[in-house]
């Protein structure tokens, strides 16, 4: 992980904000605290951010109105902290493009573990202009859908599809494994072994979001076919 790592954080306690900041500082991170949600969008305009830590309780705006801004213009990491028992908020907050979430009050250690788990996937997806890409990079295509390694994306028929990071890698692992039914622990180890327990409970919202990309009706997908008890499974439609 590049020491320069610069961490955007999204907070309102200031004593909790406080304490993140010296944390994150002691395991090499940059850190800008924000109070609010205009002033993180500012932020975000101001200059480059590697991830950003998400707080839903906030002053002045929602901070799924801030996910939701922050996705029209930038696919950076996104990591929110909840109240506990808010679940229908952290569906929301998937769905509006977030990598992934803490309800609170959590252990710092956890945070600095889901932080590093979305900006080594983030990480890994980038390479030196005129080097070939990590991994296998050749082009995979499913009648209208083109699964692009190498561009971190994916289209149908030419069009792009509206993906997080976390979101493509979980369709490129299918893809990959078409017509082969993935349990969610396989997928977990597929995706470079990160813990099940970290993103369970978000998983089943994060297909959906691929089947909004991907499928022509999401309440009837052809593509991504969940078996009941077993897990998913891509389908090679060739349409």
């Amino acid at each position: 992980m590049n020491t320069a790592d610069h961490i955007l954080l999204v907070e309102d306690d200031p004593r909790l904000a406080e304490m993140l900041t010296e944390y994150l500082a002691q395991a090499a991170f940059r850190v800008t605290h924000a109070a609010s949600g205009r002033t993180a969008l500012n932020a975000m305009l101001a200059g480059d951010v590697d991830a950003v830590i998400l707080d839903l309780m906030l002053p002045d705006m929602d901070g799924l109105e801030v996910c939701r801004q922050l996705r029209t213009s930038s696919d950076v990491p996104v990591l929110m902290l909840t109240a506990r028992g808010d679940a229908i908020d952290r569906i929301i907050g998937l769905e509006l493009g977030a990598d992934d979430y803490l309800p609170k009050p959590f252990e710092p250690r956890e945070l600095l573990a889901r932080l590093r788990a979305i900006l080594r996937r983030r990480n890994e997806h980038r390479h030196q202009p005129g080097l070939p890409p990590p991994g296998n990079a050749e082009l995979l295509r499913f009648g209208r859908l083109e699964i692009d390694p190498a561009a971190h994306a994916a289209r149908i028929a030419g069009q792009p599809c509206e993906l997080t990071a976390y979101q493509f890698d979980l369709l490129l692992v299918l893809a990959r494994h078409a017509g082969r039914v993935l349990s969610r622990d396989s997928l977990m180890e597929l995706l470079k072994g990160e813990p099940l327990e970290a993103f369970d409970r978000s998983i089943d919202v994060h297909m959906s979001r691929i089947r909004a990309a991907v499928e022509d009706d999401p309440k009837k997908p052809r593509r991504i076919i969940t078996v009941r008890g077993a897990g998913y499974l891509f389908a090679k439609v060739q349409d």
